[in-house]
């Protein structure tokens, strides 16, 4: 059976759940621990980070990587159009995606969020155990202080990756008001990733997560994604209808 080696908050993850999903594939999801897992995925693949699928003696990581493989291997319900031209089109939209809104929404999120950890701790530790759980409660300090350096995480950062959002939500905004994919006629690997990355901004249900409720989010957090309330909300539709 195939394997999927992932954080369960990780949106990047995500996208590779929608793609074996949609694609009607069984898949056994692997949940490892953040900082433990680094041991485990580089005795398996070349860098320490998620996801990485596992599908008989083959060995792919990172979802674009991921994606590539699914559509190479099991060709039904394409996520990537036929016409070479629309192809491109949809991987540039990927790619892009991947390399400015994936990190944009991690630092976002994180350098808002991090200050309370009773929404943090929980979505670092989902699936784990309680034992982990009260672990990372523990020392949560010095994880929050990690996660800031290891993620270049900070004020600076945060209002880049805000700046960053602002182009692509509006770029998405525009497109999606005249057409329903950003490619083409049909449901594509660029809406996934769109829909996928963008996810924890709207905290859909299908997510698998149980997103917290119980914090209140910063003003200036609640501000920028309400000024976005028109992008995020044609995502979320989208979402909701593919996935």
């Amino acid at each position: 059976m195939i394997k999927l080696y992932q954080f369960p908050v990780s949106h990047y993850c995500e996208k590779v759940r929608w793609a074996l999903d949609f694609k009607g594939l069984k898949y056994q999801k692997i949940n490892l621990v953040p900082g433990p897992h680094v041991r485990k995925l580089l005795q398996m693949a070349s860098k320490s980070q998620v996801p990485v699928l596992e599908d008989g003696k083959d060995i792919i990581q990172g979802s674009a990587e991921i994606i590539d493989y699914l559509e190479s291997k099991y060709p039904e319900r394409s996520l990537t159009p036929k016409d070479p031209a629309l192809a491109e089109q949809a991987k540039v939209w990927e790619e892009r995606l991947d390399l400015i809104a994936g990190p944009a929404v991690r630092t976002f999120n994180y350098h808002f969020l991090l200050p309370f950890p009773r929404a943090i701790v929980p979505l670092l530790t989902a699936k784990q155990s309680m034992i982990v759980s009260m672990m990372f409660y523990v020392g949560y300090r010095k994880l929050s202080n990690t996660l800031r350096g290891w993620m270049n995480i900070n004020e600076t950062s945060a209002h880049k990756a805000m700046n960053d959002m602002d182009e692509l939500l509006n770029e998405l905004r525009q497109i999606y008001a005249n057409t329903r994919y950003l490619v083409g006629d049909e449901f594509t690997r660029a809406d996934l990733t769109a829909c996928a990355l963008f996810a924890p901004l709207f905290r859909p249900n299908g997510y698998g997560l149980k997103w917290p409720t119980d914090v209140e989010e910063p003003a200036e957090m609640k501000y920028w994604k309400a000024s976005h309330e028109r992008a995020l909300q044609s995502l979320a539709i989208r979402y909701e209808q593919n996935r």
